[in-house]
């Protein structure tokens, strides 16, 4: 198993460069064809104000997001050939949403960026990265809005809860733990049941990846006065950690957004990519 197959998308936003350049990285690393996509979306006008507005505000419209396209392109293309990596390019025009879907079910991984709250535009979509993540059934590639990330998966950290959605991260990972100098497994709060750890907290998975020749090791943490996604945010950082590896929305989707949780939390305050499944 390895990745073979990366798919990024692509917007004229300030981080989409080192969105860029973070997936040129791992096309390099890992040997695989890199894809870039930019979605044209329009901004949705009603046919009662669109005859208002006229003809030409539409053209207008239309002539940006080509242009926007165009530039893109060329810088991705420019980085994609320096890097001597396999590529393509492809630019569709519909909902943002529907086509990442559509284009990433056959890819190995989703290089997406995390939503800037602050930053809007054409290019913006509120649903993003959230119901891609939820939708698409590939693993994502979730990089911050902020900062450069020239190295992912050398230090890797995983948040391990013995859930589904964590035993589907975690195989979703592999091709890049078997790379990494050092993988933490780290369980917060961990308890008995149907979704517990075990004697040792993190140890079973701990020991299922050393069958996959990857060196991880197994920690756990129990707090009651932090935020669990605090807790993981703040050891990741302790311990110089470049990618985090996590199961995405345990509850249902509505219920984080209203109550909260660690998945929305880390959406809205990562500081460093994390790769999600569903």
């Amino acid at each position: 198993m390895a990745l073979k197959d990366i798919l990024v998308h692509v917007d004229p936003n300030k981080q989409g460069i080192a969105r860029m350049d973070a997936a040129v990285n791992l096309a390099i690393t890992h040997g695989a064809h890199l894809t870039g996509l930019y979605v044209k979306s329009h901004i949705p006008i009603p046919p009662y104000i669109q005859a208002q507005i006229g003809q030409d505000v539409l053209d207008m419209q239309t002539a940006t997001l080509d242009r926007l396209s165009d530039e893109a392109e060329a810088v991705f293309v420019d980085k994609a050939k320096k890097a001597d990596v396999s590529f393509e390019w492809r630019s569709a025009e519909g909902d943002i949403i529907e086509i990442l879907n559509m284009n990433a079910r056959y890819c190995d991984l989703a290089v997406i960026g995390q939503l800037n709250p602050e930053e809007g535009g054409i290019a913006a979509d509120a649903g993003l990265p959230d119901r891609l993540i939820l939708s698409m059934g590939r693993p994502a590639l979730v990089v911050p809005y902020v900062g450069e990330y020239p190295v992912i998966g050398e230090r890797v950290m995983v948040a391990w809860d013995g859930s589904r959605r964590a035993t589907r991260a975690v195989n979703d990972a592999l091709p890049l733990l078997k790379l990494a100098k050092k993988v933490s497994v780290m369980a917060v709060n961990p308890g008995n049941g149907p979704e517990g750890h075990g004697d040792v907290p993190g140890m079973d998975l701990a020991q299922h990846l050393a069958r996959h020749k990857i060196n991880a090791e197994a920690e756990h943490v129990t707090t009651d006065d932090i935020d669990i996604a605090d807790m993981l945010l703040s050891r990741a950082a302790d311990e110089g950690i470049d990618l985090f590896v996590m199961g995405a929305y345990g509850h249902a989707r509505w219920r984080e957004l209203v109550l909260g949780g660690v998945t929305q939390h880390m959406l809205e305050h990562m500081t460093m990519p994390v790769l999600m499944s569903h």
